[in-house]
């Protein structure tokens, strides 16, 4: 496995399903799938039960059906699909990414390029739509952003403010201003 890749390549727990109350946690590194579980029980059979643990290479694990069903059942199918993934060495870098990083990625894209990838998943529809995205849009289509027009973005948010025209925006500003005028006055 590439030595550039984090140790933990997957972190997760979770619940068994109902009734069960135990608690799960699947962690895949770069050389084990590793499963531990926890027995939550009122019944006096389960009170002593320790915490167990199955470690499995990646190729053991894509061999291990039992594990596998267990995994399926309390994550869900999409999580089992990931794993393979991983023990195969098919990664999704974009999953790595921090969000600010794929906001700068994203800034550089067509206005239509954004609109297709906010379709693609929830997390790039969080990100093509936040307002951070549109602060670095606006910033870097206009020539000057005052302070007037950074308190109206802010007001506003700044995906909107981006596509509302021109002479809209002036009359905005301009009430902006009238009503800030009227409450200083008021303060008098």
């Amino acid at each position: 496995m590439a030595s550039w890749l984090p140790e933990t390549l997957l972190e997760i727990v979770g619940q068994g399903p109902a009734p069960s109350k135990d608690y799960y946690q699947l962690l895949v590194t770069r050389s084990q799938v590793i499963f531990r579980w926890w027995k939550i029980s009122l019944r006096s059979e389960y009170r002593s039960a320790k915490p167990g643990e199955t470690k499995d290479s990646h190729g053991a694990f894509l061999e291990n059906s039992h594990l596998q069903v267990q995994i399926a059942l309390i994550f869900g199918a999409r999580i089992l699909d990931y794993v393979f993934n991983l023990c195969e060495g098919k990664f999704d870098f974009l999953e790595r990414l921090s969000d600010n990083l794929l906001l700068s990625i994203i800034s550089y894209l067509d206005l239509e390029d954004i609109a297709r990838l906010s379709q693609t998943s929830r997390r790039f529809a969080k990100l093509c739509t936040c307002d951070k995205l549109w602060e670095k849009i606006v910033l870097s289509a206009c020539d000057t952003v005052t302070p007037d027009m950074r308190a109206l973005a802010e007001d506003m948010g700044w995906r909107q403010m981006f596509f509302t025209n021109k002479l809209q925006l002036q009359r905005r500003l301009r009430k902006r201003r009238q009503g800030q005028g009227s409450h200083r006055n008021s303060q008098l």
